[in-house]
C-alpha cells in the first residue's frame, strides 16, 4: 500500500533509493520549521510550558525571517517570524493566521551533488543557487509540488 502511494506521489520517478548511483547521502532530520505570528509568544510557550531550551531570535534578512531554535535532543524546531513585508513567512501567515508547519530540513553530505541529481530527476528547487541558512551552512529548498506537498529544505551537513 505504502509503495503504491509513493509511486503515485513520485509519478515516473524510480522508487529505488538511488544509493547505487548517488554521489551524495541523505542524512538526519535537522529541524521542522514552524511559522509563528509572534516570536516571543511562541518562544515562551516552548520554554515556559514545555520546559525546552530555546535560542535567542536571530534576524536573517536575506531569507526575510526572524528565527529561533527549540532544542529537542534528536532534532530542533525552528520558529519563523516574518521580517519585512516581502517575507515568505508573511505570505504563509496570511493563509494560516495562527501559524503552522512551514517546512522540514534534512541534512545531506554533499549539497551540490544532491541538487544536481535531483534536478536531473526533475525535482525543482525554489532558487537557482543555494544560500547560507540559519546554521551558517548552504541550504536550498525543493518545490513542494515535487515532494508530496511538503516544502523540503536540504542543508549541507
Amino acid at each position: 500500500m505504502a509503495a503504491s502511494m509513493l509511486k503515485v506521489a513520485l509519478g515516473n520517478r524510480a522508487l529505488s533509493s538511488g544509493a547505487r548511483d548517488a554521489l551524495w547521502k541523505l542524512g538526519r532530520l535537522n529541524h521542522v520549521a514552524i511559522a509563528v505570528p509572534e516570536m516571543e509568544k511562541a518562544r515562551s510557550f516552548y520554554r515556559e510550558m514545555l520546559g525546552a531550551r530555546v535560542s535567542e531570535p536571530v534576524a536573517l534578512p536575506e531569507h526575510g525571517v526572524l528565527t529561533a531554535f527549540v532544542e529537542l535532543g534528536n532534532a530542533k524546531l525552528e520558529l519563523l517570524e516574518p521580517l519585512g513585508p516581502d517575507s515568505p513567512i508573511r505570505r504563509f501567515l496570511q493563509k494560516n493566521r495562527g501559524g503552522g508547519m512551514h517546512h522540514i530540513c534534512i541534512e545531506v553530505d554533499h549539497l551540490p551533488a544532491a541538487v544536481e541529481q535531483l534536478r536531473a530527476r526533475e525535482v525543482r528547487t525554489l532558487s537557482r543557487e543555494a544560500r547560507i541558512g540559519a546554521h551558517g551552512k548552504p541550504v536550498i529548498f525543493l518545490h513542494p509540488k515535487d515532494c508530496g506537498g511538503v516544502l523540503v529544505e536540504l542543508e549541507e551537513a
